[in-house]
């Protein structure tokens, strides 16, 4: 990768760019000319815009100010940029971060070549190639979320490979991969790269020792550019033998005095037992041993480093370290106490910075640093006082008042670890705390650690790998597969392998482990990927797509398959879709009623004659109120009534047959519970009707009473019954379909930004339309699924009879459908988290649809702003179609405005989420 190459100019011209983050100047005027065809390394401290630079020329992040032009292209025109996306391979900084985790090695790759416009033939051909070139043969049903981290970013680097590219952009590919592992990427891409040496590929790295790997280096501090040379021309430049003395000599003074060499002081054991001890120590999760056996011993005081290929279980052994995973066999001693899960007494002893990000991005730096010490029950004053000390010794004062969200990853993770010491701990354990950050970080984080030290006898336990790290440390350990391969000084180790230097003796220590496991265990043969048996219909389905719409319909398609095959790997929220709206329906139209049935009531009868008593045996013989045990007094009475056992009382009073003979009007008391008004009502109209019958009954009998020349019988129209739950199950239909499809693709634009994942969109030749319409295609499917299960259950189940027509009711059911999840997309674009987008949904779909759309009492009724938000939203127009339907017998005739209206719902729904996401970052 070492080869030079001529310059030529005209491969990436970068002319006066400056880029800005608010009031954050990323790059400042920044001008550069790279040659094409040949490697170039990007080297510099987090923050000073290399991942900003990068995704200029991806054309994933948008041009603010200045000219870009790559291999030709004009990067600031949009059309000169889409164009020339198909020509580009974009991996983006962080393990796996472009992969879906769901998704197998396979079905990744596949996702990427279809993005790209790969038939099913160049498909197959170039994904077997890139599995056989990157050792992946053998395991491509395996999901993504389960592979290492090396094997991830050999995942990645086959998805940015399959579409055959001219530009290959690395964001710091390695940051966080053991040795071994970056050893095989880096001869991979070795190998790609000798069958098209045309392919210019552009590298950010944080480890020197791979800037040496490149023919053209770029070196970056402050938004703005050092040095950019060839590689060999920079050593002579600045008169170094190595990279990383190189970049440091071209630091600014300040910076430079900050990565100067230093002298680590010899370790003396203070004596007393050791601070850590492991011993036979194993865990296991199921079936699956991450740690087995190991055996360890950590003096006071001591810097032990703790090295490690990915997933070989150091993040477990750190964790049991600490109490915060049960110990399945061995045992783990801190101080000579054995620790246990919960053990807080110890834990306060202890700082620990996991390996991700795991402080609060709602809150500041400086309150996560107070956060963290009130969390170590630190008094108010000191905790204040050494959250200052905290900024200051960690050069964090100038983000003290910014979120986390927005700071690099380098500056993130020296937050993580004054976190870590903000306690004083008595132990540090440090899981990979300079993963991602730039050489003069590392070097002031090591400067702190070796003070906290020889100076305060912190023993510190750290994982890494940086060589020159491990190199530092008093001991280190090496681990493989859940196994310790050897412990000793670096220098033990090194002189036991007969190695040059520490990297060399890693891998050399893996490389044996590798061949011992593979001598008893057969080696994996290439395996064919599983295909399931939509596979056949989906390849057709996307051939065919392709014929009718030319690359756009096959890209939407492409975005939709990947879609749905995440959703049905995700049992959690395919459950939740799918029976969700079942037991809203259920729950929802059985408990909320208004009908009047067994409703309790209490007779204070004052007068008990025959004639009062028929009064209440015109209660009793009613099947809407229910007889409790008779009061004797007021008092009483109005205890019954509020404490809930009776709904109505009849207080009748003495002398009523009296005054009914005589042809006078006697008054009945009657009380209500009205604390439900609705019910209270219908109670009221109920109460009236049986006292109306029991008048004219009594007055056709009372010989001076005149029978009541009128019988008033009403009649309800449609539902004959008034039965409360034939007016609520429409309802209550539209309220799961406008609330659970529209709640969870709310979630898949958000989602994908969270992630990461999203820089897939803006560095293919996708566009936002195919991408929106890709994403709402199985949602749109899983909820007409959902639609007919809750007219199955209505009608069979519930027993709410379907009059009107079933094409009708389906018609209303998918357009109304289109409408919820288009506007989930547009709430999904415009949110910055799925807990956001989660609270929106809820709060703008249920207040609409319960209040203003006709489910508790008619929008027709709705007046002023409350009638313009019921218009204004598709719940009230399908309520009509599932209302009369269900109730009026209407057909399709009936609802060609309803159908118009949801259709344009739809239609602007999606165009506006549409123009809200942007193709490119800010």
């Amino acid at each position: 990768m070492s080869a030079d190459t001529p310059h030529n100019p005209a491969g990436i011209t970068i002319a006066g760019v400056t880029h800005r983050y608010g009031t954050v100047t990323a790059l400042d005027d920044v001008t550069l000319d790279l040659p094409a065809g040949t490697t170039i390394g990007l080297v510099g401290p987090d923050g000073v815009g290399k991942s900003t630079l990068l995704g200029l020329i991806a054309g994933v992040r948008r041009l603010q100010a200045g000219t870009l032009n790559v291999l030709g292209s004009d990067m600031g025109d949009r059309r000169a940029r889409e164009a020339f996306l198909p020509r580009v391979a974009f991996m983006p900084q962080g393990l796996g971060r472009n992969l879906y985790p769901t998704l197998s090695v396979w079905e990744n790759i596949d996702f990427f070549a279809r993005l790209f416009g790969l038939d099913a033939q160049a498909r197959d051909a170039r994904i077997q190639r890139l599995l056989d070139a990157t050792g992946l043969a053998p395991f491509p049903d395996r999901a993504a979320g389960h592979l290492s981290g090396g094997m991830k970013q050999k995942v990645s680097l086959c998805c940015a490979l399959v579409h055959d590219p001219d530009l290959l952009i690395l964001d710091e590919p390695t940051t966080g991969v053991d040795p071994l592992s970056r050893q095989q990427f880096w001869t991979l891409v070795d190998q790609l790269r000798k069958e098209r040496p045309s392919m210019t590929v552009i590298v950010s790295t944080a480890y020197m020792d791979e800037a040496e790997r490149f023919s053209w280096l770029v070196a970056m501090d402050g938004g703005r550019v050092l040095i950019s040379d060839r590689t060999h021309s920079v050593l002579e430049r600045t008169h170094t033998t190595s990279l990383e003395d190189a970049y440091i000599s071209l630091l600014p003074d300040n910076k430079r005095q900050q990565a100067s060499g230093f002298v680590i002081p010899p370790y003396t054991d203070p004596g007393g037992p050791p601070a850590i001890e492991a011993e036979h120590l194993t865990r296991r999760f199921g079936s699956f041993t991450a740690v087995s056996d190991v055996s360890f011993t950590i003096s006071r005081g001591e810097i032990f480093g703790f090295l490690g290929s990915n997933g070989c279980g150091k993040s477990t052994t750190m964790k049991m370290l600490t109490g915060l995973l049960d110990v399945t066999s061995g045992t783990a001693k801190l101080f000579g106490e054995q620790i246990t899960a919960g053990d807080m007494k110890t834990r306060m002893r202890i700082g620990y910075m996991s390996q991700a990000f795991s402080l609060y991005e709602e809150l500041t730096v400086r309150q996560n640093l107070m956060l963290q010490a009130r969390l170590y029950r630190m008094p108010a004053g000191s905790a204040a006082q050494a959250v200052e000390q905290s900024l200051d010794s960690f050069e964090l004062r100038p983000y003290a008042d910014v979120s986390p969200a927005s700071l690099p990853l380098g500056i993130r993770q020296r937050l993580q670890l004054a976190a870590a010491c903000i306690n004083n701990p008595e132990i540090l354990i440090l899981d990979e705390p300079t993963s991602g950050v730039d050489p003069a970080a590392r070097d002031m984080f090591w400067r702190h650690l070796i003070r906290l030290s020889r100076e305060g006898h912190v023993t510190i336990f750290v994982s890494t790998h940086f060589m020159n790290e491990a190199a530092r440390c008093d001991r280190i350990s090496l681990m493989h597969r859940g196994h310790v391969l050897a412990v000793g000084t670096p220098a033990e180790l090194v002189k036991k392998r007969g190695a040059p230097n520490l990297e060399a003796a890693f891998i050399a220590y893996l490389e044996d482990a590798e061949a011992a496991t593979d001598a008893q265990t057969p080696p994996p043969k290439p395996a064919t990927p599983t295909r399931a048996w939509w596979h056949g219909v989906s390849s057709t389905l996307a051939t065919r797509l392709g014929r009718v719409g030319g690359s756009w319909l096959p890209r939407a398609w492409a975005f939709a398959r990947r879609e749905a095959v995440e959703l049905l790997r995700d049992r959690l929220r395919l459950t939740f879709a799918l029976l969700g709206p079942l037991i809203l329906l259920v729950v929802a139209a059985s408990s909320i009623s208004f009908d009047v049935e067994g409703v309790g009531f209490t007779v204070s009868d004052h007068d008990r004659t025959t004639i009062s008593r028929q009064l209440i045996d015109s209660f009793r013989g009613s099947a809407y109120f229910h007889e409790r045990a008779p009061v004797a007094d007021a008092d009483t009475l109005d205890r019954a009534i509020r404490n809930g056992r009776v709904q109505l009382a009849l207080d009748i009073p003495a002398g009523f047959a009296r005054d009914m003979e005589a042809g006078r009007r006697p008054e009945v008391g009657v009380i209500i519970d009205g604390a439900v008004p609705f019910l209270a009502a219908n109670v009221r109209a109920y109460v009236t009707g049986v006292l109306g019958g029991y008048a004219s009954t009594l007055g056709q009998e009372l010989p001076r009473g005149p029978a009541t020349p009128i019988t008033i019988e009403p009649r309800f129209s449609y539902n004959q019954e008034f039965r409360s739950i034939y007016a609520m199950t429409p309802g209550v239909i539209m309220l799961a379909l406008i609330l659970i499809p529209t709640m969870l693709t709310a979630l898949g634009v958000v989602r994908e930004k969270e992630v990461g994942s999203i820089v897939n969109l803006y560095a293919s030749p996708a566009s936002v339309g195919q991408y929106l319409m890709g994403k709402q295609a199985p949602y749109v499917a899983l909820a007409t699924i959902s639609y007919f299960m809750l007219v199955a259950v209505a009608v069979i189940i519930m027993g709410v009879p379907l009059k009107g027509s079933l094409l009708a009711l389906t018609v209303g059911g998918v357009l109304f459908v289109l409408s919820a999840t288009g506007l989930g997309l547009l709430i999904s674009t415009f949110v910055s988290s799925q807990v956001a987008a989660i609270f929106g949904t809820s709060i703008i779909c249920l207040i609409p649809a319960v209040n203003f759309s006709g489910l508790l009492y008619p929008a027709s009724t709705l007046t002023g702003i409350s009638r313009i938000v019921g218009l204004g939203f598709p719940a009230s127009w399908y309520q009509l179609i599932s209302l009369g339907c269900f109730t009026k017998g209407l057909g399709i005739s009936s609802f060609w405005p309803m159908y118009l209206a949801l259709a344009a719902f739809g239609a602007v729904y999606m165009l506006a989420a549409r123009l809200l996401l942007k193709k490119q970052e800010a």
